[in-house]
């Protein structure tokens, strides 16, 4: 390996390191910044080389050679942003802030050059003639579709403008991501118990007391008015995704960002959302009364006072008693048979019989953290498929949740194929007390799930990385990591990697049947916070306008006269909306009748109530009011709370992301799409179902989804995808049967 001298930057080259890890032993945070400078610089000539192409545009000349620019970038932003979500460091993400508005600044300039879209133009109206493959055609047409999206047929003011709200939804987002990060570690060192071990804890705490403390700490995660508080930063960013979608000729965001999506529009998803929430409350309510059963035993006991009912705090705790009661399944009877690695073996093992995947543990390579474990992975001939790097154990540096990622994309540069180097990243429980990590099932369902996410990108087969592995539909990026989840508690499956973390003992008919029995026990629950967050979603991207009340200037019972008067409002349309609402001589429909009643959260018999003279001083208020002095809580607390009663949302169930800590949609590239995870399960039900009627380990359908599915990545229509891999559109009511409903 050549030495490289401590005064040279390690992005600017290819890593000289075993199948193409990035070499984090030579990166430090003082490279970071030149080496995004460089990258920019680099893929801007890059960029010039083709506007200044003197021949005529053809799909090598102008699409391919974009695809091949940007190396330098990719390899620094590749390792930045993973690392920022791993390693998040005090000082690393203050590079990510300085970072941001220069990487926005270098993508608007690439997506509003007129003379580059023009060649691009050229070749996308004569598609039809130009005698493509289908992949090519889909990577021109997402190249187009990239410059239209960003407004590069706007108005030079309305570019300007853009330019400006693209930057500050980049930064508003990092720090989104810093708040919670720093509101979950806040959580941690108040209770002792990490974010990613917060629902064991609610399921096995006895005192009631502690659980709604806990309960009511992580449900007001940036929500506490300290410096950490989300709610003001939601409000700047959804007036940003409104002002952006509208600049674009939406009427609001979910129809800009869906348009493009299998769902379409923001209609199919709400009519898709509703037709799941309704038997999934109706199951939910029957737990209920399970749950209320057992409670009422022991207040017969003298454990708890007479009248207690099931609040959301005890739904974990009560439901584990309900399990055990109903199936005699405990977790602490499970978790010795599922040891981290074990698991993980077990993933491998599964993609061994169905695709004849090959590992090998990779020892002496570069990794970022001690943590992390790499595995070489090849195909049955030998061939090499990629790496995976697996990081599973929570600290205060790595956001919460589980996710998977690129270091290295699959693409073609010549003839020769670059293998991907991907990560799966989680928060399982550490090793503690000379104890290995032991899993809980919903764990050992989310390690399955992501691995699923890996194999998209390990397996991907594609020439362009726009449209390599996990670069596909929103709604259709779920697919395979949820079908993974349905090989986990398989009897077949089990019997391969469940083993007592102590004896070796491989877990017993009677624990597998009790597992399997319990499959859609508690799907009631599940199944309502899982939509009620997904629709929670919608809305706030179904929203055309911010009410006045919701700016960040108006946080004292504004948008009465006196704020208008002497022009407080931060934006000028903010002003009008508070003279049209609330402004003594213009009392309109749906406006307070007069300002001093507004101002004191009294509307009287307007149709801004839900209920004559109720707005603002109960949950019935509706935006134009919900920050007058009656209602005590914030535009975006009220929102929700609005939100959650039109969608039927029982009390004893909140969203599985309350507004203020939705990382997904805030911070994660989600917005509009978290409904893509039922979306998807509608599509991995039946998928599965055909691994049930074939076998599960039935090797022609296993090639088929790899190679309809899995290696296919962008290069054609999801749609298309599934239909030559099942022969037929999936059958909508795959999920319902699934999860019991």
């Amino acid at each position: 390996m050549t030495a490289v001298s401590c005064n040279v930057n390690p992005f600017l080259t290819s890593w000289e390191t075993p199948y193409g890890i990035p070499d984090f032993t030579k990166v430090k945070e003082k490279h970071y910044l030149p080496a995004v400078e460089a990258g920019i610089a680099q893929q801007t000539e890059e960029i010039e080389a083709i506007i200044n192409n003197p021949d005529a545009p053809t799909f090598e000349n102008v699409v391919e050679a974009y695809e091949h620019s940007g190396a330098i970038l990719d390899r620094v932003v590749g390792v930045l942003f993973n690392l920022s979500e791993t390693d998040g460091t005090e000082s690393l993400q203050k590079i990510v802030e300085k970072v941001l508005p220069k990487l926005s600044a270098h993508s608007d300039d690439i997506f509003m050059n007129p003379a580059f879209f023009a060649k691009v133009e050229v070749l996308y109206k004569d598609i039809d003639n130009l005698a493509l493959s289908r992949e090519q055609e889909m990577t021109l047409k997402k190249l187009y579709d990239g410059f239209v999206k960003n407004g590069v047929a706007l108005g030079e003011a309305e570019q300007a403008r853009m330019r400006e709200i693209n930057m500050e939804l980049s930064s508003l987002s990092n720090t989104f991501g810093n708040m919670l990060l720093a509101e979950n570690n806040a959580f941690a060192q108040e209770f002792g118990v990490a974010i990613s071990e917060y629902g064991g804890a609610m399921a096995s705490t006895e005192d009631r007391a502690l659980r709604e403390r806990m309960f009511k700490a992580y449900a007001s995660r940036g929500n506490n008015g300290n410096e950490n508080d989300t709610k003001e930063l939601i409000v700047k960013m959804m007036a940003l995704r409104i002002e952006k979608a509208k600049l674009l000729g939406y009427e609001n965001p979910a129809q800009m960002i869906l348009a493009d999506k299998m769902a379409g529009n923001p209609e199919t998803v709400d009519t898709f959302l509703a037709g799941i929430l309704e038997p999934a409350v109706k199951k939910a309510k029957a737990e209920i009364v399970d749950m209320q059963a057992v409670m009422d035993a022991d207040i017969a006991a003298g454990l708890l006072p007479a009248g207690s009912k099931i609040e959301p705090w005890d739904w974990a705790y009560y439901a584990e008693k309900v399990r055990k009661a109903k199936y005699a399944l405990d977790e602490e009877q499970t978790k010795p048979y599922f040891q981290m690695e074990n698991v993980r073996q077990g993933v491998f093992d599964l993609t061994t019989k169905l695709y004849g995947l090959q590992y090998e543990k990779l020892e002496n390579i570069p990794t970022y953290h001690p943590d992390v474990e790499g595995f070489k992975v090849t195909d049955a001939d030998g061939s090499l498929i990629g790496v995976i790097l697996t990081d599973y154990f929570p600290r205060s540096t790595k956001r919460g949740g589980a996710w998977m990622n690129n270091f290295v994309n699959q693409e073609m540069i010549g003839e020769e194929n670059i293998r991907p180097v991907i990560v799966n990243v989680g928060n399982f429980s550490k090793p503690v007390d000379g104890k290995p990590s032991l899993l809980t099932l919903d764990e050992v369902e989310t390690l399955f799930h992501e691995y699923g996410h890996a194999l998209h990108g390990l397996l991907s087969q594609c020439t362009y990385k726009s449209v390599a592995g996990t670069s596909v539909a929103r709604d259709f990026v779920e697919l395979p990591s949820q079908i993974r989840e349905n090989w986990a508690f398989q009897p077949e499956v089990l019997a391969t990697y469940a083993f007592h973390y102590e004896t070796g003992e491989v877990i017993p008919a009677d624990l597998v049947a009790k597992i399997e029995a319990a499959g859609t026990f508690n799907q009631g629950f599940m199944t309502t916070e899982l939509a009620a967050a997904a629709m929670l979603d919608l809305k706030w991207h179904m929203l055309s306008e911010m009410p006045c009340c919701a700016d960040a200037a108006c946080t004292d019972g504004t948008c009465a006269e006196d704020k208008c008067a002497d022009e407080t409002c931060a934006k000028s349309e903010c002003k009008e909306s508070c003279e049209k609402t609330c402004k003594k001589s213009a009392c309109e429909k749906n406006a307070c009748e007069k300002a001093e009643n507004c101002a004191k959260g009294e509307c009287v018999k307007t149709e801004s109530c839900d209920k004559d003279g109720q707005c603002c001083k109960s949950e019935n208020c509706k935006p134009e009011c919900c920050k007058s002095e009656g209602c005590g809580k914030s535009f975006v607390e009220c929102f929700e709370a609005k939100a959650c009663k039109e969608m039927g949302l029982v009390d004893e169930i909140i969203p599985r992301y309350r507004t203020t800590y939705f990382a997904h949609i805030f911070s994660g590239g989600y917005s509009a799409g978290y409904y893509s995870y039922l979306w998807a399960e509608v599509l991995d039900k039946d998928a599965f179902e055909l691994f049930m009627q074939k076998g599960i380990f039935d090797s022609e359908t296993a090639m088929s989804f790899r190679t309809n599915i899995l290696e296919m990545g962008g290069s054609e229509e999801p749609m298309t995808l599934y239909r030559r891999f099942r022969g037929a559109d999936p059958d909508p009511k795959a999920l319902a049967r699934a999860r019991g409903l």
